[in-house]
């Protein structure tokens, strides 16, 4: 009997161990769920309406996106802004302020230096406001000496000392200042103007692209490519740095991925009889790994970086999406823009007259306009009228000439009547897949449009930023777009996550739509099977849409605004002399 108690309890206790051991694993699990938890919040703080709902986000409803309207760029942009000498000190805390700030430390090594160089200097006095909230500005700070603070609506919010970045945001786009930043003692800061860093940028850029397409000529494998595909392998190229004595490739493993060396020097060995012997060494322009690109091959030399060493690389799974290797025929050098018949003229003529115009307001993107009416001829036609002071003071001649340029080209059944979709998107909340899908097949937007030649790179910084990086602050949103960062509402399938996560790939060329097959591959998502893209093309898909299309006058379905009552001032630059 004794023997049995004993053996009971020996399994009592070691039941016992096994619960304690599994309450610490609970524990352990809850605290790594918590830490999670806590990293999403950070990352992500938008909520979205339940799967049933179509209640709309207040956000919304009240206004549209945030654009970000291009800016011209120069075709040669020179610095012409002094360089200003710097000491040591300076230097050193210029460069860590950039270092630890999310947006800037994505910079190379050049493009510090270049920052470093062209910051100015400007002291302010307690109580001084750097910048105000609501105001327009294009400069941003660095803190070199004393405090400031932060404040929003008359709160404050936090203070800035030494080393601390604020106003990034207005280096990228015009945009309004959030907030209040005001001196508390003495303060120097180091400033930067948007033109400037826009001009780093564009030149650095220019410069990596043309010295990269240099070294791709170079390519015995390479060499039957012309300028637009070699263009598309850039675009899908990462740069990928090393230390020194680190093994980029070894000698014996597969073969997956061609290296292009941008900086520093790499030393190339091969096994003979158990040892390394050096056979050569590769500098900046040099390139390795060409044939793991289109045939199965095994490593033939083992590549070490001899110093720190600076590479762009494109992996085999990559090129073979972005380059049909198995046909290297010639893109014709065309214009991406194909000018169409315009459309045939209105013959109104001289009948037409102002008084014969009904006016009804409406507003799109940052303009405001008006959509008009004949009374003699009962029909609708929009007309946009925007100050032209106010298209100069931002920079947007050429924004507004090619407009009226692609709206002449532009003849299409596809233009119809009934308002603006965005209209119906904000009324409804959120549309059913369905109406989602045909408004994705049937939209384009030709905002932001520019006339290229194929395989031209665009340096404007365009567009709007929210959906689907979606927060309460601009900054959030950025990091958000520049880690990848994004969480999809519940009520997306599959289908609706994979065609968005593929069109925001980090790198251009990886993207869907962007690879060998353009657009085909849209197309032929999965997203998208539902859709008989011939049938839409003829016009024998019923719209969706239609039912959301109030009856009467196509005006009313255009949102109202209350007309500007301010007379446009006089402006007499010239700019729009043919227009």
């Amino acid at each position: 009997m004794e023997k049995q108690l004993e053996e009971l309890r020996q399994q009592l206790e070691k039941q016992c161990q096994i619960n304690q051991e599994l309450k610490r694993q609970n524990k352990d699990l809850e605290q790594r769920l918590q830490e999670k938890d806590k990293l999403l919040s950070e990352y992500q703080d938008t909520e979205f309406p339940s799967q049933g709902s179509h209640e709309a986000d207040p956000e919304v409803r009240k206004s549209r996106a945030a654009v970000m309207a291009p800016e011209p760029t120069p075709e040669d942009l020179e610095i012409t802004r002094t360089r200003v000498k710097k000491t040591t000190s300076e230097t050193s805390l210029i460069v860590k302020a950039i270092q630890k700030n999310d947006f800037l430390s994505r910079l190379d090594d050049e493009q510090t230096a270049m920052m470093v160089d062209l910051l100015v200097a400007f002291d302010f006095s307690p109580g001084k406001e750097v910048i105000k909230e609501g105001s327009e500005g294009d400069t941003m700070y660095i803190v070199a000496a004393g405090d400031l603070v932060v404040t929003q609506a008359g709160r404050e919010l936090r203070s800035l000392r030494c080393g601390d970045v604020f106003g990034e945001l207005a280096i990228l786009y015009n945009c309004k200042r959030t907030a209040t930043v005001r001196a508390k003692s003495v303060v120097r800061l180091w400033c930067m103007e948007r033109l400037t860093y826009r001009t780093i940028m564009t030149n650095k850029s220019k410069k990596k692209r043309e010295q990269l397409l240099g070294f791709l000529k170079t390519s015995r494998t390479l060499k039957d490519l012309n300028d637009i595909q070699l263009s598309k392998i850039i675009d899908s190229m990462e740069e990928v740095k090393y230390q020194d004595k680190d093994v980029i490739v070894r000698e014996g493993a597969e073969a997956n991925t061609f290296y292009i060396i941008l900086k520093g020097e790499v030393l190339v060995s091969k096994n003979v009889s158990g040892h390394q012997k050096q056979i050569r060494r590769m500098g900046k322009g040099e390139h390795f790994g060409e044939q793991a690109l289109i045939r199965e091959v095994l490593r033939t030399a083992t590549c070490t970086a001899d110093g720190p060493v600076t590479c762009f690389s494109i992996d085999k799974e990559v090129f073979e999406e972005t380059i049909p290797v198995e046909h290297l025929e010639l893109f014709d050098d065309t214009k991406v823009l194909q000018q169409a018949e315009a459309p045939e003229k209105l013959s109104l003529g001289s009948l037409l007259q102002f008084k014969d115009l009904v006016p009804v307001q409406y507003q799109e993107g940052r303009y405001q306009g008006e959509s008009v009416t004949t009374l003699k001829h009962g029909k609708y036609y929009a007309m946009k009228r925007v100050s032209k002071k106010h298209i100069v003071a931002k920079r947007q001649e050429d924004h507004m000439l090619f407009e009226k340029k692609i709206l002449k080209a532009i003849q299409s059944d596809f233009i119809v009547s009934g308002g603006e979709v965005w209209t119906k998107l904000k009324e409804v909340g959120r549309f059913d897949e369905s109406v989602a899908v045909f408004c994705a097949a049937c939209v384009v937007d030709f905002g932001f449009a520019k006339e290229m030649v194929r395989g031209e790179k665009t340096y404007s910084f365009v567009g709007t930023p929210d959906p689907p990086f979606s927060s309460s602050e601009p900054q959030k949103i950025y990091a958000k777009i520049l880690d990848g960062v994004i969480k999809y509402p519940p009520y997306l399938n599959e289908a609706a996550k994979s065609i968005i996560s593929k069109l925001c790939r980090p790198r251009p060329g990886q993207r869907l739509g962007n690879t060998k097959n353009g657009i085909k591959d849209v197309r032929h998502h999965r997203w998208f099977s539902s859709m008989n893209w011939h049938k839409l093309r003829v016009g024998q898909v019923e719209a969706p849409t239609v039912r959301l299309v109030r009856k009467g006058p196509c005006y009313i379905n255009f949102d109202r605004f209350p007309c500007d009552q301010v007379k446009a001032e006089e402006e007499f630059s010239g700019w729009d002399k043919d227009y």
